[in-house]
């Protein structure tokens, strides 16, 4: 059985309980079965202190994931993925550049860093780009809270 949590460090005045079927859909489309892992929704200010310290960017940023599996030797029956941190105010502005819904945006960052904490690396070239957000699109467009309007 798949364990998340959902930590809201930043105060959301909205409703983002459809995440938990996108976060399901996600897992059965990779084939995790037995796996735990955090999000936590945080400031843009502390988004850009995690960046400047782990990544040397000095800058904010719209997601960040931990990962905490750095190899295929999985020692316990359930993978500990590890966490993703987005930044609210950065998926609010993002929202309303693109077009769509708080909802949709969310959903974008949280498919995004959870395939970042399976393996996922769109950074690597072209082919692992498509790939990764292939899997993004085809998540969040079986989701009426989700889809391109």
């Amino acid at each position: 059985m798949n364990d998340f949590k959902i930590v809201d460090e930043y105060g959301c005045t909205f409703d983002y309980s459809y995440l938990n079927k996108v976060i399901n859909r996600t897992l059965e489309m990779e084939g995790v079965t037995s796996s735990c892992f955090c999000i936590i929704f945080i400031t843009d200010e502390k988004m850009h202190e995690l960046n400047l310290k782990y990544r040397g960017i000095d800058r904010s940023t719209d997601v960040l994931s931990f990962a905490f599996e750095d190899n295929n030797k999985i020692c316990y029956n359930i993978r500990q993925l590890g966490e993703i941190f987005i930044s609210i105010p950065k998926m609010e502005v993002q929202a309303r550049e693109y077009g769509h819904g708080y909802q949709r945006e969310l959903a974008f960052l949280v498919v995004h860093g959870l395939l970042h904490l399976l393996g996922y690396d769109h950074t690597l070239g072209e082919k692992e780009e498509k790939e990764m957000f292939s899997k993004q699109e085809l998540v969040l467009n079986e989701f009426e809270e989700t889809k391109r309007k």
